[in-house]
């Protein structure tokens, strides 16, 4: 595991990555329930700027999103656009959740977040849980489907149990939060996540990612997409220039 105090670019460069890889680790969001228009236009001119790989807006404004993206010249970087499915509790019929799924690919979407179901979870209903994720993920075919766990208000053994039935139920990737609970991925998480599923999917951190430490760590562990505000990739990146300014400036010895 790497070190509190290491330095970011020379962490990146041993790693052989550079700014664009870790731009690609980055889905950048606008999901809160007061998001607005324009901070979900505000939301794609970062993706674009930094050359992060999708951006994600409440249902409502997805098809705004989708045609903005329309409008991104060919010249420039475009993300994936990314669609929201039960956010934020996840609590609603599966019927409901698949239907809304096949809506949001008709818009454009070629990546989910679905929100699993918490409440069948922490009733035991292990059946029903797979079945509301297998619902969706058969909806929308080949769209990467990312299944949240909202791990705030599991224990540790309801949250391996809800990673396994995501993997079982064909998830491409589990994911730590919605970024709406009280806490969201957090180092503990995200081990224990990656513990229980091996290579059978992939993972997304996302909830209170506020700086590059702490993606770094969370790449050590093993995740590959982070779920970000566009004002937290404005300054993550920051981070991420002054660390290189620093590390090619001379070093003068006395």
């Amino acid at each position: 595991m790497i070190a509190s105090n290491v330095n970011v670019f020379e962490f990146f460069t041993k790693m052989n990555r550079n700014f664009s890889d870790l731009s690609r680790l980055i889905d950048v969001s606008a999901v809160r329930a007061n998001s607005t228009e324009d901070e979900v236009r505000q939301t794609l001119q970062t993706a674009v700027e930094y050359g992060c790989m999708a951006v994600f807006s409440l249902p409502c404004f997805t098809p705004f999103l989708s045609e903005l993206m329309m409008e991104i010249p060919h010249t420039e970087h475009r993300p994936v656009l990314g669609g929201t499915v039960g956010f934020p509790g996840g609590g609603e019929m599966t019927s409901m959740k698949a239907a809304q799924a096949r809506e949001l690919v008709h818009c454009g979407c070629r990546e989910l977040d679905m929100v699993i179901n918490v409440g069948f979870i922490k009733s035991g209903l292990y059946d029903k849980t797979r079945d509301d994720i297998l619902a969706v993920k058969q909806a929308i075919g080949n769209v990467s489907l990312k299944v949240i766990l909202e791990c705030h208000y599991l224990s540790d053994d309801e949250i391996r149990h809800a990673a396994e039935l995501a993997v079982e139920a064909g998830a491409d990737w589990v994911k730590t939060s919605t970024g709406w609970a009280p806490t969201g991925a957090t180092l503990e998480n995200v081990a224990l996540i990656t513990r229980t599923i091996g290579h059978s999917a992939r993972v997304k951190a996302a909830g209170g990612i506020r700086n590059l430490a702490t993606l770094l760590k969370m790449i050590d562990l093993g995740v590959e997409r982070f779920g970000i505000g566009s004002h937290t990739v404005v300054a993550v990146f920051e981070e991420y220039a002054r660390s290189r300014k620093l590390e090619q400036e001379p070093h003068y010895v006395a």
